[in-house]
């Protein structure tokens, strides 16, 4: 699909067959500039490559016919790569896009045997989800993607949570009680159910990925809050939406 030309700070909905809240273009906005940002394992331009290979993941021919197969794994060959990231990363990428319902333990075992640490698999998720977030925003209204940003000079901070502990998931998490002052403001605003402490191995994403989240969805706080409808839509049609996309993609969260 064709990507504008618009930079990160002038993109918006102006030409939008329908009207975009505000607050919505603007959580995009901060997600596109997050994207173009060291990230903390990351590279900002390592990052922009990810969003290039998740981009990429759904024109491959390999990962079409992984798709179609019985099992992922009763199939060989090469991904069609848009970028030079190391094979094992582009698979990684190629394999959440376009196949994430039958991600299991094997495949992050295997990504991790690799050469990706934990937190490194971690942020690349987030970067791929926040990716898919804002282009199928774009699909669905009939809009052309946003071109990706410029990424921003600069180092990782490579800083791992100290309270980080495995055992919840198939990486470390950080539950809410072991969070220390390094990651204070972690679940701000959220409840630190697990589907906010997936990414916790990296903390900005948590924060970077449920502010794109709040707008798009909910905030936490608001989502039983059923007495008072804060979008367009009502509650029990944000929820029905929901549920069909999950019984579509095979998301049995």
């Amino acid at each position: 699909m064709p990507a504008s030309s618009a930079p990160v700070e002038t993109l918006d909905y102006r030409h939008s067959p329908l009207p975009v809240r505000e607050g919505l273009a603007a959580s995009q906005r901060r997600a596109w500039a997050r994207l173009a940002e060291p990230g903390e394992w990351w590279p900002a331009a390592v990052r922009i490559a990810i969003a290039e290979e998740t981009r990429a993941a759904t024109a491959c021919a390999f990962c079409a016919e992984r798709k179609a197969a019985l099992s992922p794994y009763s199939v060989s060959g090469r991904h069609t790569a848009a970028t030079d990231l190391p094979d094992v990363l582009v698979d990684t990428v190629h394999r959440i896009r376009t196949d994430p319902e039958r991600l299991t333990r094997r495949f992050c075992d295997a990504a991790l045997a690799g050469g990706l640490s934990d937190a490194e698999y971690a942020e690349t998720v987030a970067v791929v989800a926040t990716v898919v977030a804002v282009d199928t925003f774009c699909d669905a209204m009939g809009l052309p993607r946003h071109a990706l940003p410029e990424p921003v000079a600069g180092e990782p901070r490579r800083r791992r949570p100290a309270g980080a502990k495995p055992g919840l998931a198939w990486i470390a998490t950080v539950a809410p009680e072991d969070v220390t002052e390094g990651e204070a403001g972690l679940y701000d605003g959220l409840a630190a159910v697990n589907i906010h402490r997936a990414l916790s191995l990296v903390p900005a994403e948590v924060v970077g990925f449920f502010d794109l989240d709040a707008e798009h969805y909910l905030p936490d706080a608001l989502l039983r809050d059923f007495g008072t409808e804060y979008r367009a839509l009502t509650h029990a049609q944000i929820e029905f939406l929901a549920a069909r996309v999950s019984a579509i993609n095979q998301c049995v969260y």
